[in-house]
């Protein structure tokens, strides 16, 4: 049986996301662009029942989600049901719920406007617009949220549009332009979720670490950032801010490789944690049901999408 250590060494071994690793990053970087998706429709997959995906549909699922980290699966109009997305995820290898304190006590999160969670400036529970980032930031190295799915009950009145961003395309376009961002978003003080002190919450201490690791149970790259200014600290030296700067800079305008949807009734979103943002929106008071979204973070990485799984399919094709 391998050592801990012994495995971590084996996934580190030539793998193209550290900076050392040059021919194997150009072979990677070959296979992430070829054929990438052009719209947001290109990562559409119709499905029967979310709950039993026949073999076909989980397979062009699973040919989605390795090319670009995320999928949108369309499925019939549904009912308030948190079974749904929960057997949906269960067939990708989903288990470890991320049991977060505004979770729902089934680890499934209800997402609607509630009056009492975004006075508290919790902005998913508000109808204001979400700033790019990957859900989880704060979280611990052991806690990582490697995938989520967000599923539709009820969609916005107007608005509520997700815009979504592969974090390894990310990571690449950096590289090719800037390596010195990534050494320095590497550092494990790059980024600083400060306390959490806030009254009649459970107090969450300050997490320091990168904004790109590489996981160790995966060999995958993993990322953590937020675009909220309030609730983080850069590790305080020129190539950070610039880093930075950067990033901010990608996610603005008409960058070909965001892709914006705006889900309805029985869609949803399932992923590797990729950057992702949300318009404002607006329901009518009085005109019936209000928007309604379920979200699900995991600890497990989307099942057949592992660095090394995506390498033995490209070999055969």
């Amino acid at each position: 049986m391998n050592r801990p250590d012994q495995k971590i060494k084996d996934i580190l071994t030539d793998n193209p996301l550290l900076l050392e690793n040059e021919d194997s990053y150009q072979s990677w970087r070959t296979q992430k662009l070829a054929d990438y998706p052009k719209t947001a429709q290109e990562l559409v997959v119709r499905i029967n029942d979310p709950q039993a995906l026949c073999a076909e549909e989980a397979k062009s699922l699973t040919r989605v989600l390795r090319k670009t980290n995320m999928a949108i699966y369309q499925g019939p109009a549904c009912r308030a049901d948190k079974t749904i997305p929960r057997a949906f995820a269960r067939q990708f290898g989903l288990q470890r719920l991320d049991p977060n304190m505004l979770a729902d006590d089934d680890g499934i999160t209800s997402l609607h406007v509630v009056d009492s969670k975004q006075q508290r400036g919790y902005i998913p529970y508000s109808n204001k617009r979400l700033l790019w980032h990957t859900d989880g930031y704060y979280n611990l190295p052991s806690h990582w949220i490697r995938a989520f799915i967000l599923h539709c009950v009820e969609p916005a009145h107007t608005g509520g549009e997700n815009a979504l961003l592969d974090h390894e395309l990310v990571y690449l376009f950096m590289r090719d332009s800037h390596p010195e961002y990534i050494a320095a978003l590497m550092h494990p003080q790059a980024m600083t979720i400060p306390t959490n002190t806030e009254t009649h919450e459970r107090e969450r201490p300050a997490q320091a670490g990168p904004v790109f690791s590489i996981d160790p149970d995966t060999g995958c790259l993993h990322m953590r950032y937020t675009a909220r200014r309030r609730s983080i600290i850069w590790r305080d030296d020129e190539v950070t801010r610039k880093a930075v700067a950067w990033l901010e800079d990608f996610m603005q305008g008409e960058n070909p490789y965001i892709f914006r949807h705006g889900l309805s009734s029985g869609q949803g979103i399932l992923c590797n944690n990729v950057l992702h943002s949300r318009t404002a929106f607006e329901d009518p008071p009085g005109q019936g049901q209000q928007r309604l979204l379920y979200r699900g973070r995991y600890y497990d990485r989307i099942a057949g999408t592992e660095l090394d799984t995506i390498q033995k399919v490209t070999e055969i094709c």
